[in-house]
């Protein structure tokens, strides 16, 4: 019977998950390092933007279905939903998923179940039954003695977008990837409590393999929408009306290019691939050479924009660059990865003239920004003084207008929304 949960890391995985199982009147602890976290849920108030968290957090804190805190406590199941980065030699850094491990260890009693629903290199699973194991040899585990195990183990990789990660928690199917038979039939009772998706049992290695192949399909496809960009700007084709024109086609859907690719899934995952088979991954792994070096190609169509207004007389110093979104999507907050901001501070640091950031999903910019002497404007300001416009986010408000460029004024635009401005 299942009466509590932890989730361990309340970011925009865990506190949502955290949310929609008090939701259901469970009794849900969420476990974070961050003391400013912890106090912040526990007003009933979050500390990431998604849209209707913060009106089910105030619920769920006020009925005390949920509590946060910075100390595991026992509990009847726990979920695992920390971050894994990727280490400066790009591979994966499951320290902190170790680390969790570490922390729930002392408390894991018979009965228990473990989910890991943080990304993961294949056998990241597997690594995290075996540390709880050495920590606590007075239980068994599923590679011990397999169904018969006192604590149960599984992998099941989240699979949202953000901005709607709410509302697909609840409806999108879930890939559970138990490490036995009894593992999965464990993890279905617990997503069932607030899945309405299918529940659908695999390995666990297949369930590891699962998120990264979903993301690294998406990167192969962007990645050519994004080489395709860079082709057709070289030979003055207008690569969206070639991109809608080509999708008329009933066979074919190319994506839209942008400046890169970010976030901390589609940007990262890939990697993970690569990492475990690095001799036979290599469409994947040019795919994110790809959409690596996309702001790059950026940020040279910018110096290009302002060269050419050095040439007409206009000097360095006296010269805006505005940037038109620096999140790593559109519509959010979250700047994990981000092209957007990694083109925004590489002008920061090397344009010695303004930087105006228009970014209407923050309140303030980032401290790297602010040192490299960007200022956060409104968009009607930076429309009216900025010499050189790169959009680079296509937020709805941007969207939503159509401005009319004036003739000194160069728009660089990575999404092709504004494409008709003059």
């Amino acid at each position: 019977m299942l009466n509590s949960i932890s989730i361990i890391g309340l970011g925009y995985i865990g506190l949502p998950t955290a949310t929609l199982f008090a939701s259901r009147k469970m009794r849900v602890i969420g476990v974070d390092v961050s003391s400013h976290v912890v106090d912040t849920i526990n007003r009933g108030n979050i500390h990431i933007v998604e849209p209707e968290l913060d009106i089910l957090v105030h619920a769920a804190v006020g009925a005390g279905y949920l509590r946060a805190t910075t100390r595991v406590e026992p509990a009847d199941a726990f979920i695992i939903a920390v971050p894994t980065p990727l280490t400066a030699d790009r591979r994966p850094d499951l320290s902190y998923i170790e680390a969790a491990a570490k922390s729930i260890a002392p408390v894991l009693a018979k009965g228990n179940l473990v989910i890991l629903e943080s990304t993961s290199s294949v056998g990241a699973t597997e690594l995290l039954a075996n540390w709880l194991a050495e920590i606590r040899p007075d239980l068994t585990f599923p590679q011990q003695t397999g169904d018969a195990s006192d604590i149960r183990i599984a992998h099941c990789p989240e699979r949202v977008l953000p901005g709607r990660i709410v509302h697909e928690l609840v409806v999108n199917d879930r890939v559970i990837g138990g490490m036995t038979a009894n593992c999965s039939k464990a993890a279905i009772a617990l997503y069932s409590l607030v899945v309405q998706g299918d529940c659908i049992v695999t390995d666990v290695r297949t369930a590891e393999m699962c998120k990264l192949a979903e993301n690294s399909f998406r990167d192969v496809n962007i990645a050519f929408a994004n080489e395709l960009s860079m082709i057709c700007d070289k030979q003055g084709i207008d690569v969206w009306e070639l991109i809608k024109l080509a999708n008329r086609h009933p066979r074919v859907n190319i994506l839209q290019p942008g400046c890169g690719v970010g976030g901390h899934c589609i940007a990262v995952d890939p990697w993970f691939i690569v990492d475990g088979a690095p001799q036979d991954a290599k469409l994947i792994r040019a795919a994110r050479s790809v959409n690596d070096a996309k702001p790059d190609w950026v940020l040279r169509k910018v110096g290009e924009a302002v060269e050419a207004l050095v040439r007409s007389g206009v000097s360095v110093e006296e010269i805006c660059v505005a940037c038109l979104g620096i999140t790593y999507k559109a519509d959010i907050d979250d700047l994990r990865e981000s092209p957007a901001l990694e083109v925004a501070q590489a002008l920061a640091n090397c344009h010695r003239g303004k930087i105006a950031i228009v970014e209407p999903n923050l309140q303030a910019l980032p401290d790297e920004l602010v040192a490299g002497r960007a200022t956060l404007s409104a968009l009607d300001d930076a429309i009216a003084e900025a010499h050189v416009l790169v959009l680079l986010v296509d937020h709805a408000e941007f969207k939503n207008l159509k401005p009319e460029l004036g003739d000194r004024q160069v728009l660089v635009d990575t999404r092709g929304i504004w494409k008709n401005a003059k």
